[in-house]
């Protein structure tokens, strides 16, 4: 009867163990994605304040519909390019100390890495390439807002106005995002969000429209 109870018990204490495991891994898994899509959500906003802001600050010196698509396109581009380059090399150096860090549990001697990880090992290390790829794709979504908005309207202060209006609201669903996925106040999450961007399109224009009059 004794030895009855003692394998209950064990057998209790595995299935806890192996509850426990799978809650941790669940957790584990939720606050990998809720990150990356926080990372996506930061940068659509940043390709949208960033191509935003360039299409109010050539519309402050030209009036064409065609100078600020043009900006507005390069500068979408740039960002892209800018926010891949940037998070691969960021990812990649997390994956360098993440590798060593692994090597070093498992006491490996082997010089190929890769063969130095088992299955498990190589998937909870971060891709440097699916990071690039996911911000430069951020950030181009970020950016069509504002660049798109302004490309069927031929009257220019509509255009701007346009831009401005599109631009604010999808920024305040960008700051609602993000609010939910960080848990943070929804409103005041969102506010700070649509003040930041209206502080970047406006300071980026006033300044170039100075630059305009002075002639430079």
């Amino acid at each position: 009867m004794a030895t009855l109870e003692l394998e209950a018990a064990s057998n209790q204490l595995r299935n806890n163990d192996v509850e426990q495991q799978i809650d941790q891994e669940i957790k584990v898994n939720y606050s990998q994605r809720a990150q990356w899509l926080r990372a996506a959500v930061l940068g659509a906003t940043d390709g949208l304040v960033s191509t935003a802001s360039l299409i109010m600050g050539v519309g402050a010196v030209r009036q064409d519909v065609k100078s600020m698509i043009v900006t507005g396109f390069a500068g979408m581009v740039a960002g892209a390019c800018s926010m891949a380059i940037g998070e691969f090399v960021s990812v990649y150096s997390q994956y360098d100390i993440e590798v060593s860090e692994i090597k070093r549990q498992n006491k490996a001697s082997v010089d190929d890495e890769k063969e130095s990880l088992d299955e498990s090992d190589k998937e909870d290390l971060p891709n440097p390439f699916k990071a690039a790829g996911a911000s430069a794709l951020s950030f181009v979504v970020g950016a069509l807002v504002p660049l798109l908005s302004a490309s069927f309207i031929k009257d220019y202060k509509v255009r701007l106005g346009v831009v401005i209006a599109l631009s604010s609201l999808a920024l305040l669903v960008f700051g609602g995002i993000g609010a939910v996925l960080g848990k943070s106040p929804l409103k005041r999450s969102s506010l700070r969000v649509l003040v930041g961007g209206w502080l970047a399109m406006g300071i980026t224009y006033g300044l170039t429209k100075l630059i305009g009059l002075a002639g430079l």
